[in-house]
């Protein structure tokens, strides 16, 4: 059911709008009724928040103004993906982020933790999120913030990664948080920003790479149009000999993202039936390969 809902457009949008309720559920019930600060642009509008909550004499509210923040900082950005990273990812990420600021506005805070432990707070607060985030990315859609920003500076060629980007930006806001807050405060933010991220990297399968080696007695070239007219990745080929039947074998290996592979699975079983294939998660490819976001 999921697998089908992710080759349809809505079925992605709806896919990416449940991961942002699972995100916001994670943040509003775990990570903020703990007092802890999340990573990235979400994490600075939640420092905002205490500052001017802090500065209006505010106290006691049901719902977390972060959300209306950080939808409000994302309109320059916008902008930017409009005009710099096309249309549809314009409109995947005005959706995406829009269902972002809805949830954590509306998701009701508990006037104390669920969970009296920090840790086991960080811990829950930061999979909860990260597995939210993970399935919104893999639906084709962007939650904004630094996602665009690192995206548009890969696109005019500054020399730093999306991910060097995050870590100076992290950085220094952890450091605000160790200024405004305390020690303990920092370092179960920090914690929980480790949990969220693992468990994005576990969700996000377009993260994760694979090198998928088939072996086939048919000429192959079905399977190699397969690959290249749908799934648009490179094939190498190799001529092999089965040792005990000595029968020829066509050997293909090919790489793709780990959400690719389901496709290249069902294809498998139709065109050959016969046909077997390793898979090898985690392989590092560098130079000529696509990282595609859907």
């Amino acid at each position: 059911m999921v697998n089908s809902a992710m080759h349809s457009r809505w079925g992605r949008l709806s896919m990416a709008i449940a991961g942002a309720c699972i995100y916001g559920i994670g943040i509003n019930l775990f990570v903020v009724p703990a007092g802890l600060i999340t990573g990235g642009m979400m994490g600075l509008c939640q420092l905002l928040r205490s500052i001017l909550l802090g500065l209006l004499g505010i106290q006691g509210l049901t719902f977390d103004l972060t959300g209306i923040i950080y939808y409000a900082l994302n309109v320059p950005l916008f902008i930017i993906a409009y005009r710099c990273l096309g249309h549809t990812f314009f409109r995947n990420t005005l959706i995406c982020t829009t269902a972002y600021t809805v949830f954590l506005s509306i998701i009701p805070i508990p006037a104390t933790p669920i969970v009296d432990d920090v840790l086991t707070g960080c811990l829950l607060g930061g999979v909860i999120s990260g597995i939210g985030t993970g399935i919104a990315l893999t639906s084709g859609c962007c939650g904004g913030g630094l996602d665009i920003v690192g995206l548009y500076m890969s696109k005019k060629g500054v020399k730093i990664t999306v991910g060097q980007f995050g870590m100076v930006f992290n950085f220094v806001l952890f450091a605000l948080c160790w200024v405004m807050y305390d020690i303990p405060t920092m370092i179960y933010s920090v914690i929980n920003n480790i949990f969220h991220g693992v468990a994005l990297d576990r969700a996000h399968r377009q993260s994760v790479t694979v090198q998928v080696l088939i072996f086939t007695k048919q000429d192959g070239q079905e399977i190699d149009r397969y690959i290249m007219d749908n799934l648009h990745r490179g094939i190498t080929r190799w001529e092999g000999k089965g040792v005990y039947t000595g029968e020829d074998t066509h050997i293909l290996c090919v790489c793709m993202n780990k959400y690719e592979i389901e496709d290249l699975q069902n294809a498998l079983r139709k065109i050959d039936p016969k046909a077997f294939f390793i898979v090898q998660e985690g392989v590092h490819v560098s130079r000529n390969f696509e990282r595609r976001l859907s």
